[in-house]
């Protein structure tokens, strides 16, 4: 068993040790309740927030942790994204986003996956992002590339020029795509663009 008391080599302040909702024994960086930091936060590990952060919290391979007595204003790019407490910024994970009740988030989420418990609060737009999504993304940004090497209509030709009624149904469809009404809400789901 590992010595944890200050001067030994495997002490560290600044590290905690928690089990995860499997049961596994994983260590994180904590920032605890009484730190601020206003600035940028990044690493390559673990990190619970319990304190206030102003800037941004860039750690793209784990996850983030913002605690229940937290109140951070920074945007968030992490494998996973776990809020329990207040969070004014936009959230970028690139796997889940996990929302916990009674947590208060205002801004842009994007997420792949995302699970939401009774009495969170959300303000802002949430985008989720499948691998299949993101494959037909990357074919209409090529397309889009060879669109932007076809001859340019000359101004005095663009004035008397109408689109073609198909240039019309793609825009439609592309516009449909991009942004729709959820049944029975209020609320609009803006989907990758």
């Amino acid at each position: 068993m590992a010595d944890s008391t200050p001067g030994s080599s495997s002490y560290s302040p600044f590290r905690d040790v928690s089990f995860s909702a499997a049961g596994a024994v994983t260590e994180h960086a904590t920032i605890g309740a009484s730190i601020v930091i206003k600035g940028d936060v990044s690493g390559s590990e673990a990190l619970f927030v319990e304190g206030s952060v102003e800037g941004s919290i860039h750690i793209p391979n784990h996850r983030v942790t913002i605690g229940r007595s937290s109140r951070v204003t920074a945007d968030v790019h992490a494998q996973d994204v776990v809020i329990m407490g207040s969070l004014r910024g936009n959230i970028y994970a690139a796997d889940l986003l996990d929302i916990r009740a009674d947590s208060f988030i205002q801004g842009k989420m994007i997420a792949q996956r995302i699970r939401i418990d009774d009495g969170a609060v959300l303000k802002g737009s949430v985008e989720v992002h499948s691998a299949k999504h993101k494959a037909e993304n990357s074919e209409v940004a090529a397309q889009a590339k060879t669109a932007e090497v076809a001859p340019k209509i000359v101004p005095e030709a663009a004035e008397k020029a109408e689109p073609a009624p198909s240039a019309k149904r793609e825009a439609a469809a592309a516009a449909a795509q991009s942004a729709r009404r959820v049944p029975g809400s209020s609320t609009l789901l803006e989907m990758d663009k």
